[in-house]
C-alpha cells in the first residue's frame, strides 16, 4: 500500500467506513479550513465550531460528492459558507472585502472563490495532494531541492545515492509529474478560465 494515498483513494475508503481514511482526510485538509477561518478573523472558539460543522457536512454529503478529487474545493467552499454564517451570527466585525452573502451562491460547491488568500490556500492544498502522490524518490528529491537553507547537489547525491549529473534530469521528470497531476491541472484550467473571463469583461 502506498504511504501517501490520493484524495480519491481516501474518499473511497472513507465511504466504505474506513476510520483511518477519515483521520487522514482531516489531518490533510484541516490546515486549509483553519486558514480560511483566519482569513475571516474568527476567534479560536468560532474557528473550532466552523471546523466541526465542515466535517459534519462532509459526513452528511460524502456519498453525494460526484468528483472525489474535488474534495479540497468542496471543503474550502463549505468552510467559507460556515465562516460567513459565524460572522453574521456574532456580528462583531465587518465582512471581508469581496465576500458573498448570498446563501444560494455559497451553497454551490462550484461557486468561484475570488479571495486571494482562499485561492492561495486551495493552491497549497492541491500542491500538497500532488506532492504526496509522487513516487518516494521524487518526493525526497523535490523536498531536498526546496530545502531552506539550500542543499548542494553533492549532498543530495550523497543522501539519495544518485549521481550529481542525474539530479537535473530527475528534477525535470519529477516536476513534470507534478504538473500533470489532476489537482494541478484543474487549478491551471481554472486560472485559464478566470483569465479568459477577465479579458472578456474588459472588452
Amino acid at each position: 500500500m502506498r504511504d501517501y494515498p490520493t484524495v480519491t483513494d481516501l474518499v473511497t475508503r472513507a465511504r466504505d467506513g474506513d476510520t483511518h481514511a477519515w483521520d487522514q482526510i482531516i489531518e490533510r485538509y484541516a490546515p486549509l479550513i483553519w486558514s480560511i477561518c483566519r482569513q475571516y478573523r474568527l476567534d479560536d472558539a468560532d474557528a473550532e465550531d466552523v471546523g466541526q460543522m465542515v466535517w459534519l457536512n462532509l459526513v452528511n454529503h460524502l456519498d453525494g460528492l460526484r468528483d472525489p478529487a474535488a474534495l479540497p474545493g468542496w471543503l474550502a467552499t463549505t468552510a467559507q459558507r460556515e465562516c460567513l454564517r459565524a460572522r453574521r451570527t456574532a456580528a462583531r466585525l465587518p465582512l471581508p472585502t469581496g465576500a458573498y452573502i448570498d446563501e444560494g451562491i455559497m451553497a454551490d460547491p462550484n461557486a468561484a472563490l475570488a479571495d486571494d488568500e482562499l485561492i492561495l490556500a486551495e493552491r497549497q492544498a492541491a500542491l500538497r495532494e500532488a506532492f504526496s502522490d509522487l513516487p518516494p524518490g521524487c518526493r525526497q528529491l523535490v523536498a531536498l531541492l526546496m530545502a531552506d537553507p539550500p542543499v548542494s547537489y553533492a549532498e543530495i547525491s550523497a543522501r539519495l545515492g544518485i549521481k550529481v549529473g542525474s539530479i537535473g534530469p530527475s528534477r525535470i521528470r519529477c516536476l513534470a509529474r507534478l504538473r500533470r497531476h489532476p489537482a494541478i491541472v484543474k487549478l491551471a484550467d481554472a486560472d485559464a478560465d478566470a483569465g479568459l473571463i477577465g479579458s472578456e469583461g474588459a472588452s
